[in-house]
This record gives structure tokens, sequence and C-alpha cells, in this order.
């Protein structure tokens, strides 16, 4: 049957470059979650929240209108009033354009935190897709290399907590002012005007526009061409170069390994001082996962007052990447239940319902599913085993529901183990022993 040229009958599908979060993996998501909340709680970071749709000046304001993500990657449509807006790339501009709205940058010191999705119009590919999500820290209000290297610190304990340190390799580099970087540019697009043959088209675009991105290039043969290129660092003012000094020092203090990459220039044109990224080899081609630096200038030129920022964004696709594939997710934080009621024979809804609430009451940290759907003993139990609980919880009664509750069974769904229970409200106390300290 055809509707309007539509055949109702199709299933639709997601969009290309946006997917599903399943509720298996869900959990991935949930544990990754849960760590990167108690790191920057315990740093004394706060949560912000602000729109995924802004005006499209915002970006292009902010990161760069001559930036591929701004020319060839923003989502940017008219919404009925006729104002141009655009769904969020990124988490920095709008996290500074809301901080600023509601007065808390101007002559104050703040932390802040957010998490969400963006999205990039790119060709999708494993840890690239259109809809991606990240978790942000941004810190306002303070000079100096010391919040940097705080900031740098939150990333490294995440690591540390998730198990991923030996993976990741921290690269730094030091861009200077937005004065140097001018500076520079004009020096290597001199230089690249006699490079022009060995070239690939992407480079010869950006060599008038955006120089500096040439330096990220994958190409080969590109890369063979900048062997002998003018040097940022050479250009760079003296501020900036004692800023990188004493943080270095303050990184090598505090054990944090680091490479000097003097090609890192990141893809945002708001960046000052020093950059980084947080790079892996467990990914293939998509080996960064997290990335900063310092965009001191940025406040101001989104219409508020002079104001030091730094910050970082991870992604949290590559990052789930990460952890699956080194197996580094434990056990028990993909367990979506830990009890399962089994109601065998009689009208036992109630008294399991009040079971089941009973154990949540006790043990708030337990997933407790309580079986509504009928069914014999063993198709019941099935289902308790398929649901990847721990302990199974029995309750049986003889006969019709006018003869009282014969007993209650406690079965560990690990070993088999059984503990029988003649009194219905000692059945909470009794879970206990099925579970460690730890996880009750």
């Amino acid at each position: 049957r055809v509707i309007s040229g539509i055949n109702i009958m199709e299933k639709l599908q997601a969009i290309r470059g946006m997917n599903d979060i399943l509720p298996e993996e869900a959990l991935e998501w949930e544990y990754l979650e849960s760590i990167f909340y108690r790191v920057v709680k315990s740093f004394g970071y706060r949560e912000i929240r602000f729109p995924i749709v802004e005006q499209t000046q915002l970006f292009k304001r902010s990161i760069g209108a001559v930036t591929d993500i701004v020319e060839k990657e923003m989502y940017s449509f008219d919404d009925r009033n006729g104002d141009n807006v655009s769904l969020r790339p990124e988490g920095t501009a709008g996290c500074v354009r809301a901080a600023d709205q509601h007065g808390l940058l101007y002559n104050q010191q703040q932390r802040l935190w957010y998490q969400g999705p963006m999205f990039r119009h790119e060709r999708p590919q494993k840890g690239r897709y259109r809809q991606f999500h990240q978790f942000g820290v941004e810190a306002f209000g303070m000079s100096g290399p010391a919040i940097d290297v705080e900031v740098i610190q939150i990333s490294a304990m995440l690591w540390k907590d998730l198990g991923l340190t030996q993976y990741l390799k921290l690269e730094i580099n030091n861009i200077g002012s937005a004065q140097d970087r001018k500076k520079y540019a004009q020096a290597l697009t001199a230089y690249l005007s006699g490079k022009v043959d060995e070239l690939d088209d992407d480079a010869r675009n950006r060599m008038h526009s955006n120089p500096m991105r040439i330096l990220d290039s994958k190409n080969e043969a590109v890369r063979s061409a900048l062997v002998d290129a003018p040097k940022l660092c050479d250009f760079v003012n003296q501020d900036s170069k004692t800023h990188f000094r004493k943080l270095k020092e303050l990184l090598t203090e505090l054990e944090v390994q680091f490479i000097e990459n003097n090609r890192l220039v990141r893809g945002l044109d708001y960046y000052n001082n020093c950059v980084y990224e947080w790079t892996t080899d467990t990914l293939g081609a998509q080996g960064a996962v997290c990335g900063g630096g310092r965009y001191d200038g940025l406040v101001r030129q989104l219409g508020g007052r002079e104001t030091e920022a730094c910050g970082f964004a991870i992604g949290i696709e590559r990052l789930v990447l990460m952890l699956r594939s080194l197996n580094k997710i434990p056990a028990s934080a993909l367990r979506p239940t830990d009890v399962y009621l089994v109601v065998v024979g009689g009208s036992l809804e109630s008294e399991a319902f009040s079971v089941a609430e009973a154990i949540r009451e006790k043990y708030p940290h337990l997933g407790v599913i309580c079986h509504c759907a009928g069914g014999k003993f063993n198709s019941q139990m099935k289902r308790a085993y398929n649901s990847g609980a721990r302990v199974a919880v029995v309750l049986e009664r003889d006969g019709e529901a006018t003869v009282p509750l014969m007993e209650g069974k406690i079965r560990s769904l690990d070993d088999g183990a059984e503990s029988i229970v003649t009194e219905i409200d000692n059945i909470p106390e009794k879970i206990g022993k099925f579970f460690g300290n730890s996880e009750v």
C-alpha cells in the first residue's frame, strides 16, 4: 500500500553515521560515565548543560570560518523564524557562550564539565561518526601553566582508573599567539608555494586559507614536502615559550610522560599557547582519543571580556572501543541484573513484589527483576540465567492460593549453591551472603 508516494510497510532505518546504543552497549557507556563523573568530581569540577542547537555564527566566530568543520561538516539550516542555526559540532563554544551569558566568567574562576552528542557530516568509519559523543572539561579565569597541568592530570587520572595508561601517549606543542601563527602561516605559505607539485588537492586548497592544517596531513608525499618547512617554534613569542617551558617542568615533576610534536596544531582556530592530544595505536587510523589546550582569546572573541581559559574534549565512542577491544570493562559492570525472583505455583505475585522491594531497599545498588509473565519453573529459571543475574530467589507454594507459603530458596546462578529460607522476611538478609561486601 502506498500513501503519498511512501510505502507504509517499508522499515525506517537510522540515519547513516548516527548509531543506536543498545542495552548491552549502554552498560559499557554507563561504566565509563561513572568513572568520568568520579574523576571530575574529585577535582572539584561542576556540570554545565547547554543546548544542542546554537546560532551558526557562534561556531563561525569560534572554530574559524575557513576550517573544515565550518565549511564542510556542520549541520546548518534556517529555522522557522529564518534564523540560521547549527547542531553543535563541538562543546567548547557552547560552554563559553552559556557561561558568559549567565555571568559565570568575569573576575571569577570556574571549573566546568559537560557531556553529550555532537554532530559533523563526515564520512562514517570506525571511531568517527556523524553523531558522536564527548566528555568535555573547561577551566576559566586562571593564567599560567598550573591550570593546564591540572586539566591534563584529570585525563591522566581517567586513563589510570580505566586501566588504559600504558595504551595512551600524550603529545604536546606550543602554537603561540594568533599573531605568531599569522606570521608563521605567511612563511609556511611562501615555502609551500615552491612545493605545489608535491601537494595533494586538499593541501593546495588550504595553502592560502588555512596552511597550518596541512601540518596534520596523513599523505606521505605532503609530509615529505614539509620536511624542510619553517618551524612554528621559531615564530612563537617569549611569553608563550616561558609558559610552555614551565608546563613541561610541572608535567615532568608529576611524572606525566609526554612527547613534543611540533606538527600538532589541532583543527580549531581558537587555541593558543599549549595544545595537546592523547593518542593510541589500538584504534587504527582514529588514534586521537582526547584533545585540548588553551584558548585565552575565545571569550572576548564571542563578545565577553578577556578571560583566560583551557580545556579538553574526549571522544566517548573511541574510548568505549578501546575499553572493549582491550577487555578493560569489569564483568560486574556488564550485569544489568543481580537478582531474579522466580514465582512457582499459587498466587504469589504480591509476596514476590514485597520481597523484591525489600531487597531493593536493603541493597540499593543491586538490580532486581521480579518475574511477571507466569510459566513453569524451568522456563522461569532459563530467563533468570539469560538475565545475567547472579542469584535467583524462588518462591514456591503448593496447591491453591489459600495454602500458606511452603518455602523460599536462594540459588547462586554461578555455582548452583542454594540456601533454604523458611521465613519470607529473612530473604533480603540471606541474599547478602551471596554477594561480596563491596557489591552490596
